[in-house]
């Protein structure tokens, strides 16, 4: 848990899951496939994401590289530690509020 708001609780998942967000609209919008209805597709990225988010923390950007992530399609985007911080923009400032 990074943070407690009240009630509100933020933790590591609630980035990850803006960012895997975020290139499932990606994905959909290049491929015409929503990712979402593909429990192990979706899994897969969001285990993808969590590994690049960690790698953010020491490097500027990421590339993520899957493999025929579903329907043969493969998946390949990068994200930068900007592009991270401003989509995730309000979560950071919600965690500096107890603080």
């Amino acid at each position: 848990m990074i943070a407690t708001a009240g009630d509100t609780h933020l933790g590591g998942e609630d980035f990850d899951q803006r960012l895997t967000e975020h290139f499932v609209k990606i994905f959909q919008k290049k491929n015409n496939v929503d990712l979402k209805k593909d429990p192990r597709a979706f899994q897969k990225l969001k285990s993808e994401v969590e590994k690049a988010k960690r790698d953010l923390s020491s490097v500027h950007q990421v590339k993520i590289t899957i493999e025929g992530i579903m329907n043969g399609i493969d998946f390949e985007e990068t994200i930068t530690r900007a592009k991270f911080e401003e989509l995730c923009a309000d979560l950071f400032k919600n965690t500096l509020k107890p603080v």
